[in-house]
């Protein structure tokens, strides 16, 4: 159906596995289907079909062997706590997010700022960014699917413009949700405040002046963005460990040197034509799947290729 409607615009469809899966055929089943999933959603009009909305859910819930039927969902805070929603395995990301819009108090004129994530809490007490969750996705069944990474389901504002803060700042329920993130990212040094900047935020947090404190940290480095893992890239040459923070319409990287020292760097999103994401496998200790992205950059005139080697790919392109 999709061909039919779409054409050539529908790439060729990973084939199925007709034996009972293994744990490796399942984990080469859902990383074929992710990379099928990177081509076909470059394309909104085939996403925001019906059709493709029912066929993908279709997919999801017959890989995992996961009937429709009702379930009880925990989505995460950025403090930790959790709303326990009441849904069908069924139901997509964006029904996910609009109950729990609905249980928050939180207008869905709204609801086109905030996107839910898959986060893992690594043994060092770090949070890790997984994925994105797309709109179509069904997120009860790829918790499922992701089990033994022990992930969790969370919600978080998105987008690149930290100016948009103010849109949400007269809602009380949208301003804490944005604060609570907030506190969260200078906690776990996701941002780089002055010494001066940290000073003014700790006192306005121990007054809980929200307001101002959001104010305030719009001005501080790195306040908005998704920080990655670190992963290794090969600019300005290969074999380098590279600290990113996407955000604000670029994708900052601050890069180790063989030499030892550190370099940043800023690829704006407007110099970037386009981006290949490519499945190598999994690592040498056989625990996580390796991505590359590389994506053609325009730097100082000439067009050249970036390469970063990311199990966070979805959180970049």
């Amino acid at each position: 159906q999709l061909r039919h409607l779409f054409g050539s615009a529908v790439p060729a469809f990973p084939p199925k596995f007709y034996l009972a899966m293994t744990k490796s055929m399942a984990d080469e089943r859902r990383s074929q289907l992710e990379q099928y999933l990177q081509n076909v959603t470059l394309d909104s009009n085939i996403t925001n079909s019906d059709v493709f909305i029912g066929f993908f859910r279709k997919l999801q819930q017959d890989t995992f062997e996961i009937q429709t039927q009702r379930a009880f969902l925990d989505v995460y805070l950025a403090d930790g706590s959790n709303l326990r929603l009441d849904i069908q395995t069924s139901d997509t990301a964006q029904r996910i997010l609009e109950v729990t819009f609905c249980k928050m108090g939180l207008s869905r004129e709204l609801i086109k700022y905030f996107s839910l994530f898959f986060f893992q809490d690594r043994d060092d007490g770090a949070l890790s960014v997984v994925k994105k969750v797309a709109e179509f996705e069904l997120p009860y069944v790829s918790l499922q699917s992701m089990k033994e990474l022990h992930c969790k389901l969370g919600i978080r504002k998105w987008y690149m413009d930290p100016s948009l803060d103010t849109q949400l700042m007269d809602c009380r329920a949208s301003l804490n949700l944005l604060y609570i993130q907030a506190i969260q990212e200078v906690k776990r040094n996701w941002v780089k405040p002055t010494e001066g900047q940290m000073q003014e935020l700790e006192l306005l947090q121990k007054n809980a002046n929200k307001a101002k404190f959001l104010e305030l940290i719009r001005e501080v480095q790195f306040y908005g963005y998704v920080r990655l893992d670190p992963c290794i890239c090969d600019y300005p040459e290969e074999g380098c460990s590279a600290d990113i923070y996407v955000g604000n319409n670029e994708i900052n990287c601050c890069i180790k040197l063989p030499t030892n020292q550190t370099k940043e760097v800023s690829f704006k999103i407007n110099r970037l034509r386009s981006w290949q994401v490519t499945f190598l496998g999994a690592t040498q200790d056989g625990e996580e799947d390796t991505l590359e992205l590389r994506f053609e950059y325009n730097d100082s005139g000439t067009w050249q290729w970036i390469i970063l080697y990311t199990k966070q790919v979805s959180s970049l392109s």
